[in-house]
């Protein structure tokens, strides 16, 4: 590996994606929950940082082709964990969550499964906008979470001023944090069934047509 800096980024974001739910161990709440949004977000934005510069700088490389969809897969897929358990297993966040997941696993089997292959399955532009809407969605969830903790076990502020009807900051950022978690949700099946149908010739039995 060469030691560029888009690859350090990279490897940064790797170590960044396990240390989410170590802030959540070693630092009490609400501090926990920026301190995990704020590295998240961070880690988000070196994701688009590290790509622009190995391309403007001539400094693409295999290590970074390889880590940076994984960096990016253990993000999400462990963040999704931390926000699922903190929300009180809220189905409406499950569900998006699980078919996410499901997705993450499904096309990572295809592509160890098709081996020399696999370039058939490189990563697209809509998955990229799947990959930018899940890490948006996830970081207005973190939002969420860090209030609904501040706002904890302290009654209701109907009618506060800039908030809609009776919702608080933390019901309106979990709000808008589902909506646009369902939203990747879909992407994220969407790109899942486009690999999928790319892969499907490479399933088939020998001397099969279907």
């Amino acid at each position: 590996m060469r030691w560029t800096v888009p690859n350090i980024l990279t490897l940064l974001r790797l170590i960044a994606a396990p240390a989410v739910p170590l802030m959540f161990l070693y630092f009490s709440r609400p501090f926990a929950d920026w301190a995990a949004l704020a590295l998240f977000m961070i880690a988000a934005v070196t994701d688009w940082i590290d790509g622009y510069l190995a391309r403007s700088w001539q400094q693409e490389s295999r290590f970074g082709a390889a880590m940076d969809p994984i960096a990016d897969k253990a993000m999400v897929v462990i963040a999704i964990v931390v926000i699922t358990g903190y929300s009180g297993m809220n189905p409406w966040l499950i569900l998006p969550a699980t078919l996410i997941l499901f997705r993450e696993v499904f096309v990572s089997g295809l592509r160890e499964f098709l081996g020399s292959n696999a370039r058939l399955l490189k990563v697209t532009k809509l998955a990229k906008w799947k990959t930018t809407t899940q890490m948006v969605a996830i970081s207005v969830l973190f939002l969420g979470t860090g209030l609904a903790y501040v706002e904890h076990g302290r009654p209701p502020r109907v009618g506060e001023p800039g908030l809609p009807f009776s919702l608080s900051w933390a019901d309106l950022a979990t709000q808008v944090g589902l909506l646009l978690i369902w939203f990747a949700a879909v992407l994220t099946a969407w790109t899942g069934w486009d690999y999928f149908v790319k892969a499907r010739p490479y399933l088939r039995e020998p001397g099969h047509d279907a």
